[in-house]
C-alpha cells in the first residue's frame, strides 16, 4: 500500500481487493429503519426509566423526559439532515470526520463505541435475570444465559442483512403490542392524583409515600427534574443509531429522513404514556404497584404493572411480555455496534481485519464477534470479580452510566458536527433540511452537557463515568500511537478529504 500523509494522520491506499473484503448488501426501507430504531430503544419503557421517578417525583420525570425529547428532536432532525448528505455506514463518525478532521471522527466514534457495547451488554444481564425467574435456573448459571443470547443473535445478525432486518420488524412490533395492551388495560383503572402524586420530600430530603396522595406536583422542586434526567435518556436512547444503516438502505437519501421521523414520534408517544399509565396505577396486595412511589424503586416497572392490573397468577406469562422488549433493543444494538465496529476498522481506525464481512451474507462477522466478546468480558469479569449480588447490583448501575455518558459525548459532538457542516460546508447537496437548523443542534449540545453533568452529581454512578474515562483515554492512546498512521481512504475518509473541495 503506499502510504499518503495528511495532516497528523497517515494514509495508506487500499486497492479494489480491499473494498471487495468489506461489501455490504441493500435492503432496508422506510419500515424497516423504524424498526431498527424503535427497537434499539424499546427496552427502556419497559425499565430503566423509572428511577428517575425516585429522583423527581411524578412530575419531576415528566418534565426530565420533556427535556430529554427536545434533544432527542434536534439530533434526530440534525441527522436527518447529515445522514442523506453523506450517506455512509459511519454514521456519527462520519459527520464528526468531515466537520472536524480525523481527531474529531475518531473520538466521536470511540464514544458510540462505548455506548454500544456497553448497552446490549447491560440489557442481557436483565434478559439472563428474567429468563432465570422463568425457566427456574440457579442464579449462578446466568452467565449461560448471557453466552446463550449473544451466540443466538450474533449468530442472526451474521446470517444475512435480510434476516437481521425482518428479525428485527418482528420482535419491534411485538414489543410495541406488550406496551399497546399495558396502556389499553391502565387508562381505564388509571387514578393519577391518587398514585401518580403520592410522593413527598422526606425530612431527610429522601422520597416519603404519601398514603392518600393528591401530593405535589414537583415534590423535589427542579433539582429533582434536573436529577431525573439521566433516568429519562432511556426512553430514547439508541435511535441515533440509523444513520449506521445507511449503506444497507436502498435509498438513504429518501428513506432515512422518513424512518427517523417515524422513530422519533413514535418513541415519544410511547414515552409520555408510559410515563403516565405505569405511575397512575396502584393497589395494596402483595406484588402490585403503589403508584409513583413504588414505581421509582421497580427493577421491572411493566411487568410490577401488569401484575398490579391482572395479578401475579400469570407471573410466567406476564415475564415473557418483558423479555419480548429486552431482545428487541438486544438484537437491534447488535446491529449498531456491529456497523460502528466495521466503519472505523475500515477507515483504520480500529485493526482492519474487524472490517471483514461474509463472502455470502456481506455482514460484518468480525465485528460483530468482536463487540460480543468485549461485552462478554465486562459482564463476566464484574460477575466474577465482585460475586453475584454485588455484580448484579454493579451491571445495572454502574454499567448502565458508561453507556450514558457514551452516548451524551456523541451527542454533543453529533450537534456541533452538524453546525459546523453548516457553516464549512454550506452548498453541501442536502436532500433533507432539518426546520430546527443550528438552535436545534445547540439545544442537542446543551442538553447533553447537562445530563452529562448531573451524572457528575450522583456518588452511586461516579463509578461508570470514570470507567467510561478509563476507555475513552485507552482509546485515545491507542490511536494516538497506531491508528492514525495506519488510515485507509474508505469512503467516509474519502468524502472528508474531497467533499469539501466539491462543496
Amino acid at each position: 500500500m503506499a502510504e499518503n500523509k495528511v495532516g497528523g494522520v497517515t494514509y495508506e491506499h487500499a486497492g479494489a481487493e480491499y473494498f471487495e473484503k468489506r461489501q455490504l448488501k441493500r435492503h432496508a426501507r422506510i419500515g424497516s429503519l423504524w424498526a431498527l430504531g424503535v427497537g434499539a430503544v424499546i427496552s427502556g419503557h419497559f425499565s430503566g426509566w423509572n428511577l428517575g421517578v425516585a429522583s423527581g417525583g411524578w412530575g419531576g420525570m415528566l418534565l426530565a423526559a420533556l427535556i430529554i425529547a427536545v434533544m432527542y428532536l434536534g439530533l434526530s432532525f440534525s441527522l436527518a439532515e447529515m445522514s442523506p448528505a453523506m450517506p455512509h455506514t459511519g454514521g456519527a463518525y462520519s459527520f464528526a470526520r468531515s466537520a472536524m478532521g480525523p481527531w474529531g471522527g475518531f473520538i466521536t466514534g470511540l464514544a458510540e463505541t462505548i455506548e454500544y457495547i456497553i448497552t446490549p451488554a447491560v440489557i442481557v444481564f436483565f434478559l439472563g435475570s428474567y429468563l432465570t425467574s422463568i425457566f427456574e435456573t440457579g442464579a449462578e448459571l446466568q452467565p449461560l444465559w448471557w453466552i446463550g443470547a449473544y451466540f443466538l443473535f450474533v449468530l442472526l445478525n451474521c446470517w444475512g442483512v435480510a434476516v437481521s432486518f425482518r428479525v428485527s420488524v418482528v420482535v419491534t412490533l411485538l414489543a410495541l403490542l406488550v406496551l399497546v395492551v399495558f396502556y389499553a388495560s391502565a387508562l381505564p383503572q388509571a387514578d393519577f392524583g391518587r398514585w401518580a402524586l403520592n410522593i413527598a420530600a422526606g425530612p431527610d430530603g429522601k422520597p416519603v409515600e404519601l398514603p392518600e396522595g393528591h401530593g405535589a406536583f414537583l415534590p423535589f422542586g427542579w433539582s429533582g427534574v434536573l436529577a431525573a434526567m439521566p433516568f429519562a435518556v432511556w426512553l430514547y436512547l439508541a435511535i441515533e443509531e440509523l444513520p449506521l444503516a445507511a449503506e444497507e438502505s436502498h435509498d438513504p437519501k429518501r428513506d432515512m429522513p422518513k424512518g427517523l421521523m417515524l422513530g422519533i414520534a413514535t418513541l415519544i408517544t410511547s414515552a409520555m404514556l408510559v410515563t403516565f399509565c405505569n405511575a397512575s396505577i396502584g393497589g395494596h396486595a402483595q406484588g402490585q404497584l403503589r403508584g409513583a412511589f413504588s414505581l421509582g424503586t421497580s427493577a421491572e416497572p411493566l411487568l410490577d404493572g401488569f401484575r398490579t392490573l391482572y395479578g401475579t397468577g400469570i407471573a410466567k406469562l406476564l415475564s415473557l411480555f418483558a423479555v419480548v422488549g429486552l431482545v428487541a433493543s438486544f438484537h437491534t444494538i447488535l446491529f449498531a455496534y456491529g456497523r460502528q465496529i466495521y466503519s472505523l476498522s475500515r477507515a483504520g481506525y480500529y485493526p482492519r481485519f474487524m472490517s471483514l464481512t461474509g463472502a455470502v451474507s456481506k455482514t460484518p462477522h468480525v465485528a460483530l464477534v468482536t463487540g460480543a466478546l468485549a461485552g462478554l468480558a465486562v459482564l463476566l469479569t464484574v460477575w466474577f470479580s465482585r460475586g453475584a449480588e454485588e455484580g448484579g447490583a454493579i451491571i445495572g448501575g454502574t454499567l448502565l452510566n458508561m453507556a450514558v455518558f457514551g452516548a451524551m459525548l456523541s451527542y454533543a459532538f453529533q450537534g456541533l458536527s452538524f453546525i459546523l457542516l453548516r457553516i464549512k460546508m454550506p452548498n453541501l447537496e442536502r436532500p433533507y433540511k432539518s426546520p430546527f437548523g443550528v438552535p436545534g443542534a445547540a439545544a442537542t449540545i446543551a442538553i447533553a452537557l447537562v445530563t452529562l453533568y448531573q451524572q457528575l452529581q450522583d456518588p452511586a454512578y461516579l463509578k461508570g463515568v470514570y470507567a467510561a474515562l478509563g476507555w475513552y483515554v485507552a482509546g485515545i492512546l491507542y490511536f494516538a500511537l497506531v491508528g492514525r498512521h495506519r488510515l485507509v481512504l474508505s469512503p467516509e475518509e474519502r468524502f472528508a478529504l474531497e467533499g469539501k473541495e466539491a462543496a
